[in-house]
């Protein structure tokens, strides 16, 4: 029996193009067809997507690896050069989020993702050929194309995995996507781990790291514009009976319009209206600097266990990548499941608290079993641009990590390890506080409303929830 749903709205498009759609349309799903539509899904779409991001990562960390195997040393770098290096990065990674957003939203993100692994992964081959004199200002250049072609590929996956999923599903398949980026820093350790055995190759073991990698991530960029489908409507792998089903799903939990027109201005909106989104900025940023930390100076980190050689510190990081990946994929799994955020949040980052807090108070030459394993527990037009935003914000944590990682601190890094440690805390606070008001004014509104205390965001139509808190039914999803 289909589950009944009513649902005012203005527009639909089955096909691409914009419908008018009665009031109070019958918006019943077919359970078994639903069924069918998110196997089909998950089979075909998120672990491509889950891949590109893998190479994603790869291409933006490597540079890490590099390093342990005398990349500096090979092309001239003094001083803080090489933390200026991975710190350029995030200017236009933080900055060109938004705008290559739209680009996504206009020209369809099935286009924009294949299109941007095909730069970043070009550019990443051109790091090993970069040479004295001039490598440090071929290398900036090079950081500063791949932080712009890499800018727009979170928010664009977040906004194009919203066109298959719904509010309550969604969590769950990003953390399986993001869980490959976690996994590129165990795939980066093996790889590097491998390259850097050869010892009587034309070129060093970092020049061949860059060309492997980038190689593979321009070959994946050629199927994956061949490969991913363009929208539900669109979607090759559906029937007819599941993009009406697609349809259905998309204006009863996920958007009021259905290829609506770009909103710069109501994407904006809330940003300046609403005091609630700055909680989630400040959320996001501080949430970003211990992730940045680790995915930017984990073979670092891991070189101060004072292991003999560039191949056994990358290898050793291939462990706490993979207990992060599993730690990932289990804790987003459960927030789908009950349907919660905030502290499935908490409890992460408070692990990743302690982790730092290990790293920066013992000798992790004495006490290697301790520290090792503690550092790796981690309307459509709005949606595309505020995945923009909000993702550029968190990137920006990036400019923050890059910064308080200074040569002169190496090998200890103690400064930067407490200052990580404590972004981690304050990310906890925020986010139990948060998580709490809500909760609060959930059930405020629900006794206020003579409504029971389990009536939630998934009982509000998505008309309402639209609207924001400014309308008497809206629920939060915390």
């Amino acid at each position: 029996m289909g589950s009944d749903h009513t649902l005012d709205v203005e527009k639909v498009s089955l096909d691409g193009a914009i419908a008018p759609v009665q009031t109070g349309e019958d918006l019943t799903i077919d359970p078994a067809v639903e069924k069918r539509l998110l196997r089909k899904t998950d089979i075909y779409v998120v672990p491509i997507l889950g891949f590109m991001y893998l190479f994603n990562s790869l291409d933006k960390g490597n540079l890490a690896n590099a390093q342990t195997d005398g990349f500096a040393t090979d092309v001239g770098l003094v001083g803080n050069q090489y933390f200026l290096l991975v710190m350029i990065f995030f200017v236009p990674f933080c900055s060109l989020g938004v705008p290559l957003s739209l680009v996504a939203k206009r020209f369809s993100a099935a286009r924009v993702l294949p299109i941007a692994m095909l730069v970043f992964g070009t550019l990443a081959m051109c790091s090993a050929a970069v040479k004295k004199p001039h490598a440090f200002a071929d290398l900036l250049a090079i950081r500063i194309l791949l932080g712009a072609a890499e800018s727009c590929f979170f928010p664009s996956v977040i906004y194009y995995l919203s066109m298959f999923y719904n509010r309550g599903e969604l969590a769950s398949r990003l953390g399986i996507f993001y869980a490959a980026s976690t996994a590129s820093g165990a795939f980066s350790g093996l790889i590097a781990f491998g390259v850097f055995q050869i010892k009587d190759g034309a070129l060093k073991g970092w020049q061949y790291l860059f060309l492997i990698e980038g190689a593979f991530t321009v070959a994946f960029a050629i199927f994956g514009w061949f490969y991913l489908p363009h929208s539900p409507a669109k979607c090759w792998f559906y029937d007819d009976e599941m993009k009406e089903c697609a349809r259905r799903r998309a204006l009863r939990d996920s958007v009021v319009e259905i290829e609506e027109k770009i909103s710069i201005g109501a994407a904006f909106k809330p940003f300046v209206q609403d005091w609630r989104y700055g909680v989630w900025a400040l959320l996001a940023i501080c949430l970003g600097v211990p992730l940045f930390s680790v995915s930017n100076f984990l073979p670092q980190i891991v070189a101060r266990f004072g292991y003999s050689s560039s191949v056994k510190t990358n290898l050793y990081t291939v462990a706490p990548n993979l207990v992060g990946t599993l730690f990932l994929v289990c804790v987003t799994q459960s927030s789908d499941y009950f349907r919660e955020r905030s502290f499935h949040i908490v409890v992460p980052v408070l692990i990743t608290f302690i982790g730092f807090i290990i790293l920066g108070t013992i000798n992790v030459v004495e006490h290697q079993g301790v520290s090792y394993f503690t550092n790796n527990s981690l309307s459509e037009s709005t949606r595309a641009l505020q995945a923009g935003i909000m993702v550029g914000i968190a990137n920006a944590a990036g400019l923050i990590s890059t910064n308080i990682f200074k040569a002169k601190d190496a090998p200890k890094y103690l400064p930067a390890l407490i200052i990580t440690a404590a972004f981690g805390g304050v990310t906890a606070l925020i986010a139990a506080t948060w998580g709490l008001y809500m909760r609060w004014e959930n059930r405020r509104r629900n006794k206020a409303q003579g409504l029971p205390p389990s009536h939630g965001s998934k009982d509000v139509p998505t008309v309402s929830l639209k609207r924001g808190p400014s309308d008497p039914a809206f629920r939060y999803f915390y």
